[in-house]
């Protein structure tokens, strides 16, 4: 989770993709338009600061509840990865609230 942030924060919309499981919604094939799309949520937001609160590993899934500040506010999610040729690919999170400023 720690180094998905950091991808966002760096603008390093590659990490992102490769780093992000087929199941999840933002996935597609149209790589350009994706990274078009990452590209500018990280020009478009400051990253303030990452808090793991929870973090639970199994065998080929993991768990990781955080809360991100951003300059619109706080982003509380609870994320899903999955463990796929020795890699963690994110499959999809769950807001559990958000502060918006």
């Amino acid at each position: 989770m720690r180094s998905r942030y950091s991808a966002f924060a760096l603008d390093l919309s590659d990490y992102i993709v490769a780093t992000t499981h087929p199941n999840n919604t933002d996935f597609t094939n149209d790589t350009a338009s994706w990274k078009k799309s990452i590209q500018e949520f990280s020009h478009n937001t400051r990253f303030i600061g990452l808090k793991i609160t929870e973090f639970m590993e199994g065998e080929g899934e993991a768990f990781v509840t955080f809360e991100a500040s951003l300059d619109s506010g706080i982003l509380k999610e609870k994320s899903r990865f999955l463990k796929e040729n020795g890699k963690w690919l994110y499959e999809r999170g769950e807001f559990t609230s958000a502060d918006h400023r």
